[in-house]
């Protein structure tokens, strides 16, 4: 039975991943476990009182297990209380039972970064953009945006990007001031530190560089890197005389440094881990529809099963509201314009 399908009094026999585990004691003494199960279609926290020997070994993090449960309905939450446990062999499990995937297919995803990259028509933003996506292959088109909260899932950090790359493109029709050739740019790179801040698509956590360095710092170094290999600071060599604004090598470095600037000060503020604020147009620009996306996904989490005219569970991250859902709400509708509408914006 899918996690999404579970209702008060159920009793289960299935199988989960385990994304995370906690093992605690009762006031009483008595140990037990916290965990966090999912599958394709969501998560549910878990508790197993009656611990025996074996449990430690079975209930890991990352690994898929077999389990008998009840379903209980606790604080207005469904909570998982599981009878047994049962290994299950990881050799011929299929992922895609256990880990959520974008709502648009990778295939779609890539086609429309590639657009994207296409219409930029600055060559060194072009080339600086393109030498990150290769830089980081794969890891970029799978991987998760986040451990929780916002685009958790398998392809969800280049979901995010191309997202934000759709209400960019936007935005700078609005506000022609805007260099639409650095704004798009930026959504496509800005998180590009999380493929080395995260572990991977499968119960995803947190590496020791992302842990002490963080995903902005860590995609700041690799920016300036595929800068350096590019030429870019070519400036910088230049006898002292000659180090002027109309130098045309003066635009390349502006342009690596206006980049990394942006992916420094994209979280907007500094108590929420930009070590800058953003100072041009541009960055300012991406440090908002960053937020706009994070927080747009965040509620379409938290109103999956929120009948209309009730509320949400209260969000920590927006500051413990509850989220009303109005009767003219559409829900279920996936974010973001379709490639065939973007090519068609592109040739305008």
């Amino acid at each position: 039975m899918k996690i999404s399908e579970l209702k008060d009094g159920d009793r289960v026999y299935a199988q989960y991943l385990v994304n995370d585990v906690k093992k605690s004691v009762t006031g009483a003494g008595k140990k037990y476990m916290t965990l966090l199960l999912q599958d394709s279609s969501g998560q549910i926290e878990a508790k197993k009182w009656d611990l025996i020997p074996e449990d430690d070994e079975i209930f890991q993090k990352g690994k898929v297990v077999s389990v008998q449960a009840e379903i209980l309905q606790y604080r207005d939450t469904l909570q998982m209380k599981v009878l047994s446990g049962g290994e299950v062999s990881m050799a011929g499990v299929n992922w895609a039972d256990f880990v959520p995937n974008a709502p648009v297919t990778q295939k779609e995803l890539k086609a429309k970064l590639d657009a994207y990259i296409a219409s930029i028509g600055n060559p060194d933003v072009k080339a600086l953009v393109v030498a990150m996506v290769d830089r980081f292959g794969e890891k970029y088109l799978t991987y998760p945006a986040a451990v929780r909260n916002h685009h958790d899932y398998v392809s969800g950090l280049l979901y995010h990007s191309i997202t934000m790359a759709d209400l960019a493109v936007k935005v700078c029709e609005v506000y022609p001031s805007l260099n639409r050739d650095i704004v798009l740019g930026g959504t496509i790179v800005h998180d590009m530190g999380k493929t080395i801040e995260l572990s991977g698509p499968q119960a995803t956590a947190f590496t020791l560089e992302g842990k002490l360095l963080g995903h902005i710092s860590l995609g700041q170094a690799e920016l300036r890197e595929c800068a350096k290999e590019l030429g870019m600071f070519a400036f910088d060599s230049l006898p002292e005389e000659q180090k002027t604004i109309d130098h045309p090598l003066f635009a390349k470095k502006e342009i690596a440094i206006t980049m990394e600037h942006i992916m420094l000060s994209h979280h907007g503020k500094k108590e929420f881990g930009s070590p800058v604020l953003p100072l041009t147009r541009e960055a300012l620009a991406v440090s908002i529809i960053d937020d706009m996306d994070a927080k747009m996904m965040i509620l379409d989490k938290a109103y999956k099963g929120v009948e209309k005219g009730g509320y949400t569970a209260k969000i920590v991250t927006m500051d413990d509201r509850y989220f009303y859902l109005p009767t003219y709400s559409s829900e279920g509708e996936v974010p973001g314009t379709s490639l065939e509408e973007e090519l068609e914006d592109l040739k305008d």
